[in-house]
């Protein structure tokens, strides 16, 4: 891993003479077997950093152009990594490449000085230890480290440089741990990140206080054991409860609100095949019924069938269907023959019968060819008077007419047409015979 960090550190610079420097470095590298992760990094012995190789010192600029691999760049980084986050392990990524070749040194503090200068930390300096040696980027860690870096610290640990972001830390009295270091030339600054630090996380613990209590006694952590007293804890324990009813109440109305959703797509899917299905059977009953439609056509066509079918009736009004020649027609086919011309003297008689009401029977005319029958004279009447001789007597008057309603003069009109006509014919026969019987007595 350094030899591959100095290989493309040498090849950005472009310079010959720091290839050529680094030439047998790398293939010293190239013999010994490679650093992996599969272990954690070591702790810094007590008694320093012991080497055979003689430890010149370094300056940032010959630092920067490489080293050789049996010639680190030494860099120590201290802190308390409480809560160990990104903020920590991206710092210690930029102090581990700010050179080809560095061997990263961290420094951790232990829970007294921790505790005395800076404040009561949530994790133990073992923790921190642990946290420490299982990041990636740190090659060694120093355990109770110091507060302020003396010469002697440095010299023992062999440190080359030292990071740290560029920011005034004032502690123990000083304005700053590191001025004097700074002014040694052994100061290489880092970026700090912003948003995050291990204050940051502690207030936010401190703010939502009663989410976390809750949290934990919801998993199972006794009031005890969060130093809660009894009229907390049920607090907790009920505010977990209406949490818990909340959370169900919101899972039914999402389910509710689903269900609402798939029953307004149904609806409206119904509506719509509602509406279709109305207008088709709008559409069929129009076509059916309407003023073109099929049933109209149906009926012109059975009417004029049963038209072809029924024999054909003359129209209203017309002359055959009155019924005054419906009567003429069926009482008699033949117009009566014409009656000859009579003297004014044989005018004498007595006027011919008036035709016969209604209600009297019709004379068969059978019974009327021969002359009828004389009267019986009246005890007052002369037998052989010369007005009288020889003339039958008078017929007798017609009857008055029986006054009918309108309805039965009109049945009765129509059933006895023919018996008027039949009774005026046999009133002129009879009246011819009597002129000839007259003629024959006066001869």
């Amino acid at each position: 891993m350094v030899g591959r960090r100095r290989g493309g550190r040498g090849q950005q610079g472009g310079s010959n003479n720091a290839s050529a420097q680094t030439g047998g470095a790398a293939q010293t590298s190239r013999r010994t077997p490679r650093k992996t992760l599969s272990q954690p990094a070591a702790f810094a012995k007590a008694t320093g950093y012991e080497t055979d190789v003689p430890h010149d010192k370094l300056t940032v600029g010959q630092a920067r152009r490489g080293t050789p691999a049996h010639r680190p760049v030494r860099v120590y980084a201290d802190g308390i990594f409480d809560l160990f986050h990104s903020g920590h392990a991206l710092a210690l990524m930029q102090a581990k490449n700010l050179f080809p070749n560095t061997h990263l040194i961290v420094g951790v503090c232990s829970d007294e000085l921790t505790h005395k200068y800076k404040g009561f930390t949530v994790m133990t300096e073992d923790e921190r230890y642990e946290a420490l040696r299982h990041c990636r980027y740190v090659d060694e860690v120093v355990r109770d480290a110091p507060w302020t870096l003396s010469p002697d610290f440095l010299k023992k640990h062999k440190i080359d440089f030292v990071a740290h972001d560029d920011i005034p830390y004032t502690s123990a009295g000083s304005e700053d741990v590191y001025k004097h270091i700074k002014e040694a030339g052994m100061f290489v600054a880092t970026q700090r990140t912003e948003g995050i630090s291990t204050s940051d996380l502690i207030t936010r613990i401190v703010r939502d206080y009663d989410v976390y209590a809750r949290r934990n006694l919801q998993r199972g952590y006794t009031a005890r054991e969060l130093n809660v007293g009894f009229i907390y804890e049920n607090k907790y324990r009920l505010q977990n409860q209406v949490d818990k009813m909340k959370e169900t109440v919101h899972r039914v109305e999402e389910k509710s609100k689903d269900l609402v959703h798939r029953v307004e797509e149904k609806s409206h899917d119904l509506i719509h095949k509602w509406e279709e299905k109305s207008r088709e059977f709008i559409g069929n009953f129009l076509e059916l019924f309407g003023p073109d439609g099929a049933w109209h056509v149906i009926q012109e066509q059975s009417g004029r069938m049963l038209q072809a079918l029924s024999p054909y009736s003359s129209p209203r009004g017309s002359p055959s269907s009155s019924p005054t020649r419906r009567r003429r027609s069926s009482a008699s086919p033949s117009p009566p023959p014409a009656s000859p011309p009579t003297s004014p003297r044989r005018r004498k008689g007595p006027p011919p019968p008036a035709a016969a009401s209604p209600s009297s029977p019709p004379t068969s005319p059978r019974r009327r060819k021969g002359p009828p029958p004389p009267p019986a004279a009246s005890p007052s009447s002369a037998p052989n008077s010369p007005r009288t001789r020889g003339h039958p007597p008078p017929p007798p008057p017609p009857s008055s007419p029986t006054p009918n309603s309108p309805r039965r003069q009109g049945r009765s009109s129509r059933k006895d047409g023919g018996a008027a006509t039949h009774h005026m014919n046999g009133s002129l026969r009879r009246k011819k015979e009597e002129e000839e019987e007259e003629e024959e007595l006066q001869e």
